[in-house]
């Protein structure tokens, strides 16, 4: 609630926020780990959040003659994608926003952890033409306790699924990745249509939280409708596009929807330098 905030008291481990103006603008531009990149810059209006409370996030995207960007294209069916991420590669979310006529996106936040948050915006303008990622930072008051990063691993499970990989990339060179989906150890062939697809692969990297969306080569069939290679639906394998610009580890989220629900498994893997 517009106020509430400034009048917390934070708990004696809280930081001061971190989403300053001109902070963020230090970083790399094509990592996504700066708030400005091409002359497009991300302002946002939420300073810090309540501990143990969800809330909105209002942010705006400005373009080269420093008025808000209304006009972007559609990319997996959105406009613009909206991630969260702390800075040990937990509390992962995938938002999608919504923009009033002002220009101003709102994201609903869920209730986050304490820590220090990085916040990503990917779009492209219209008039530009041109892919973006942006980020700002945020830092959640409160006594942080830090997950160590899970070692690199070629299959992960959620929600009785068992997602695998199959990937040997070389960072800055483009490359095959392959993900495959079972139950029970039988090979899933009706995940449902998500975002134009039938599965949503983001990658974070490890140690300064640099995003990279993997493009999927395989579109779904329409909301609703069949497709995949069995008429059923999408799966057991999906592939891939992956340039992953950095050596090291990686953390993979991939979403994917089965059964009405959306999964979302997690697993490190390791790209060679």
């Amino acid at each position: 609630m517009p106020g509430m905030h400034h009048h917390a008291m934070p708990s004696a481990s809280a930081s001061m926020p971190a989403d300053m103006p001109g902070m963020d603008g230090m970083a790399g531009s094509g990592d996504g780990l700066s708030d400005a990149a091409g002359g497009y810059r991300m302002t946002a209006a939420t300073a810090d959040v309540m501990p143990g409370m969800a809330m909105p996030y209002r942010f705006t995207i400005t373009g080269p003659d420093g008025r808000p960007v209304t006009d972007f294209a559609v990319e997996q069916t959105k406009r613009l994608h909206f991630y969260a991420i702390r800075s040990d590669l937990t509390g992962f979310q995938h938002l999608h926003p919504t923009m009033a006529a002002d220009g101003t996106w709102t994201a609903g936040l869920p209730v986050l952890a304490p820590g220090a948050w990085r916040l990503f915006a990917t779009f492209t303008p219209s008039a530009g033409k041109q892919d973006l990622v942006l980020s700002r930072t945020l830092t959640v008051p409160g006594t942080v306790r830090a997950t160590p990063l899970p070692e690199p691993a070629a299959s992960a499970g959620v929600d009785g699924y068992t997602v695998s990989v199959r990937a040997e990339l070389t960072a800055g060179k483009a490359g095959p990745l392959t993900v495959a989906v079972a139950r029970g150890g039988v090979p899933v062939t009706d995940l449902e249509p998500y975002l134009g697809t039938y599965a949503h692969l983001t990658a974070f990297h490890a140690g300064d939280q640099a995003l990279a969306h993997l493009h999927p080569e395989t579109a779904a069939a329409a909301e609703g409708g069949t497709g995949g290679t069995e008429g059923k639906g999408g799966g057991p394998e999906l592939a891939f596009h992956a340039e992953l610009p950095e050596p090291g580890d990686w953390r993979l989220f991939l979403q994917f929807r089965a059964g009405g629900t959306l999964h979302t498994a997690a697993l490190t893997l390791r790209v060679a330098g």
